[in-house]
């Protein structure tokens, strides 16, 4: 060995956001004149800066290069001891390569950020709006939520109550708002409330929203009703009051002496004709386009004798079925979702930002069907696979309310790596569940923009999961 290396010091501290600089002092132990070239490696070695990065030293002379550690103020600068390494490569000695280690420990900090999807929500018995809570910090964050209000109008309910959220992770709760009171005929009502994430040693955080709450009956239908019950009880005293006199002529007549007829035998009593069973006038079934659960169709047809009724097969379940209904129930823009899962198929449609797949189970994404509400409908690429962009699938879009579809259920077909999404109108946030990366982190475009989302192109890796919001 013709080499001696010193880390000065050996570990060091250093703050996310700052630098540190240790000293690496290195001497030639050689007879000969050698140039030493030196390169950080490790997971520091992004944040490492050596200087200089090589040196050429005399025999028995020593050197000393600076590094420099410069961790970011993001979640991927690990809180706690990171272990670093300095390669040294010697010019004349090439195999006698030196790898001298140290210590470097990242200080911690937390960062929270809150956040009402959407912040205003309108309903007569609940609003249900969803509260998303991001770590951006680099330590694991432990909350509990609550929700107050002016006066104590509103009760809440939020599922989960209490959230342990990695670095660099999100939580998503959801929250149910209802009416202490509610509001039988008038005009609408605004309440503004507040739900707060409660960190043990930290001032809590609110982010505020407000609960529209709409009557139950409109105002005007009140009015009427009154004017109706009034007229009522006019008619009703007015004919207690000047109640007609109705007599009976059918006695006023006399009879006529001897003008008694004979009685005339009575005709046959008949039964009457049997009824028509009422399923013999359905029509049979018809087959028809469109979405699946557009699908309709009637019983089985009848003849002169009666047949069992065809049993219905049920609807299925899209995602513009999931969008339909809760458009109806809430306003705001939503988004609903399903995956085709390999080996498991159609799941059950979620919706704005609830998980959609099989997280941790290893089962591959093959397709995708998407829909939304109030944004002039949406717009994807052909989906991206393992072995490339589905070749020969055309860009698919749809209309609000209507689905959309990305991918293949065809078993011959590599499961989904990726996908391409865009709305008219406003943006879209995403998040992907990849393999072997659990989520890789919750992005939004610009309003109108193109988004990709899924595994990075390079590494090859099979969707999982997602989850949106608009």
């Amino acid at each position: 060995m013709s080499l001696w290396t010193s880390l000065e010091p050996a570990s060091a501290t250093v703050d996310p956001g700052s630098s540190t600089t240790v000293r690496l002092r290195v001497r030639n132990t050689g007879d000969i004149v050698d140039e030493y070239h030196f390169e950080p490696v490790g997971a520091l070695a992004p944040w490492t800066t050596v200087e200089p990065r090589s040196l050429r030293l005399y025999p028995g002379t020593t050197g000393t290069v600076e590094l420099t550690f410069a961790p970011p103020r993001t979640p991927d600068a690990t809180a706690g001891p990171n272990p670093y390494a300095v390669r040294i490569s010697p010019t004349e000695h090439p195999d006698a390569v030196t790898v001298p280690e140290g210590n470097l420990t990242i200080t911690p900090f937390t960062e929270v950020r809150a956040e009402l999807v959407p912040p205003t929500v309108k309903g007569r018995f609940r609003g249900r709006p969803r509260f998303a809570v991001d770590n951006l910090g680099n330590t694991k964050v432990t909350a509990s939520l609550s929700g107050s209000d002016t006066g104590d109008k509103l009760s809440y309910d939020l599922q989960p109550g209490n959230v342990q959220i990695e670095p660099g992770r999100a939580a998503f709760v959801k929250a149910t708002l209802r009416p202490k009171q509610i509001i039988w005929f008038g005009s609408k009502q605004e309440q503004p409330y507040a739900l707060t994430v409660r960190r043990s040693g930290t001032e809590p955080m609110e982010v505020d929203g407000t609960y529209v709450q709409r009557g139950f009956l409109p105002g005007w239908l009140a009015t009427t009703l009154g004017l109706l019950l009034a007229l009522s009880i006019a008619f009703l005293m007015i004919w207690l009051t000047y109640k007609p006199q109705v007599k009976s002529a059918a006695l006023e007549k006399p009879e006529k002496a001897g003008a008694i007829a004979e009685p005339k035998p009575s005709a046959p009593i008949k039964s009457p004709p049997p009824k028509p069973d009422d399923k013999a006038d359905e029509k049979p079934e018809k087959s028809g386009g469109g979405d699946e659960e557009e699908k309709g169709g009637g019983g089985g047809g009848g003849g002169g004798e009666d047949k069992p009724e065809k049993e219905k097969k049920p609807r299925k379940v899209t995602a513009a079925t999931a969008v339909r209904k809760l458009a109806e129930r809430e306003e705001g823009r939503h988004i609903c979702y399903r995956v085709y899962v390999e080996d498991g198929g159609w799941q059950k449609p979620e919706c704005d930002g609830a998980e959609a797949g099989s997280v941790g189970e290893g089962k591959a994404v093959k397709a995708l069907n998407v829909a939304v509400s109030r944004t002039d409908g949406v717009t994807g690429a052909s989906a991206f696979v393992i072995d490339g962009w589905r070749k020969g699938d055309e860009w698919e879009t749809a209309d609000d309310e209507r689905n959309m579809y990305l991918g293949s259920t065809d078993g011959d077909v590599n499961p989904m790596q990726g996908y391409t999404m865009q709305v008219f109108d406003g943006s879209v946030c995403h998040d992907a569940y990849v393999k072997d990366k659990q989520w890789m982190g919750q992005s939004c475009t610009e309003p109108g923009k193109w988004t990709y989302g899924g595994s990075p192109m390079e590494l090859n890796l099979q969707l999982e999961a997602v989850r949106f919001t608009v």
